[in-house]
């Protein structure tokens, strides 16, 4: 490679992986890594959890600035790419820079979706994605006594959780006929429905969101839901999804849905441009499908993967999907996608505690949700990475012992 090096647009965890994977794997050209935020890169994961309750901004930076004085990772914060000219290996600057590169890695991330309803620009209307938001939202929590949340996923629920602890007055709309329902099965969601509404929070589901009602001072006084009623509110918290930041790519003529797509080594149809995390749309090798995962442990490993093949690896991408949520009710785990299970099995952990929900559809296993049940949650990680693929019918020979059976083949491995 020439002298332009690396360039990695969004300094986010997958931007910042990539970084310090090069780095770590003996990559010695230069490295560039472009954020639109001020600041080191740092945890998203917190923000709708410790951080609502705790604050501590310097707990959150994944690493400190001599971290890249020391790798000779140059960092160019709060800045905006304006384009980039693949046919000069270039990305142009809002402030008129061209920065040119050998390989260019887009971790653009994902923003917010919005609604399309009144009131969304009203005071004490709010999101939370960014440590910006999160800074908004610790303020405003210590001033507000009923908070209305629309949307009952991942960031909503951890989000109700934080502020029925400060002592606020929740409610949870969800459109939906279940809580988390893109990312759980039933059984799950209804645990965790009843944990929020056993500790006061008021869920409710299939009510869909008129308009945010404003009050004179033109801050939000309540939303009115559809079917006519109205939920007092002094703030009001839209967690509806994210959106791909993909534009740039496709203005750039990379192909784009949902995402920007990759192939099996996470390349653009440009050889010198790759994309990761949350903005990658890639084709999942156990299912066959094109996916999107927006979570810290693809960021990572997609970042991992592609710091890899540009050091010379050639492996098709593939490792094991998981996630998690801290909420009322416990920690919540997924291992592997389990959207779309014909037959789900629901037992309990080793010491009767944790819940655990094994997901197959047909014959083939595609991943286990549990909540406090980490040993368990472990090993199916470990029995989804496996090849050839354990099967349902060998899970119920263990009688959903998922540890057991992980360790027999670990047993195996080493004979």
């Amino acid at each position: 490679m020439t002298a332009h090096g690396i360039v990695i647009a969004g300094a986010g965890q997958a931007g910042f992986q990539t970084a310090a994977s090069l780095r770590g794997g003996g990559y010695t050209g230069p490295i560039t890594l472009l954020g639109d935020e001020p600041g080191l890169p740092y945890q998203r994961p917190p923000l709708s959890k410790a951080y609502l309750e705790h604050g501590a901004d310097d707990r959150l930076v994944l690493r400190k600035p001599h971290f890249f004085a020391k790798h000779g990772i140059g960092i160019e914060a709060d800045c905006r790419i304006d384009a980039i000219d693949r046919s000069r290996q270039a990305v142009m600057l809002a402030d008129g820079r061209r920065i040119t590169y050998d390989h260019l890695v887009l971790a653009l991330g994902a923003r917010n979706r919005g609604l399309s309803i009144a009131g969304t620009d009203l005071g004490r209307v709010i999101e939370l994605r960014t440590l910006a938001h999160a800074r908004h939202i610790r303020e405003q929590l210590a001033a507000a006594h009923r908070v209305v949340i629309i949307g009952g996923g991942f960031i909503g629920l951890e989000f109700a959780t934080a502020a029925h602890k400060r002592g606020c007055a929740t409610t949870i709309v969800e459109a939906g006929d279940r809580l988390m329902a893109r990312a759980v099965c039933d059984t799950i969601s209804a645990h965790y429905l009843a944990a929020h509404r056993q500790a006061g929070v008021d869920v409710r589901l299939g009510a869909k969101v008129s308009h945010i009602i404003g009050n004179a001072e033109g801050r939000a006084a309540g939303v009115a839901l559809a079917d006519g009623q109205t939920l007092d509110a002094d703030l009001v918290l839209i967690a509806t999804g994210v959106v791909p930041n993909s534009e740039l790519a496709a203005a750039a003529g990379l192909s784009a849905d949902n995402g920007i797509l990759v192939d099996e080594i996470l390349l653009t149809g440009d050889p010198a441009v790759s994309a990761v995390g949350d903005c990658a749309a890639f084709v999942h090798r156990a299912s066959g499908k094109r996916i999107r995962l927006e979570s810290v442990q693809n960021a990572a490993d997609q970042a991992k993967y592609v710091a890899a093949r540009i050091l010379g690896s050639a492996q098709p991408y593939d490792t094991v999907a998981w996630f998690w949520s801290d909420q009322y009710g416990g920690k919540l785990q997924i291992a592997g996608l389990t959207a779309g299970a014909d037959e789900q099995v629901a037992h309990r952990s080793i010491n009767g505690k944790g819940l655990i929900v094994d997901c197959f559809c047909g014959s083939t296993y595609l991943g286990t949700e549990s909540v406090d049940a980490p040993a368990e949650h472990i090993a199916a990680r470990k029995l989804l990475g496996l090849q050839p693929p354990v099967d349902k019918r060998t899970i119920t020979e263990f009688e959903h012992d998922l540890r057991a059976l992980a360790g027999s083949f670990l047993k195996n491995e080493r004979a």
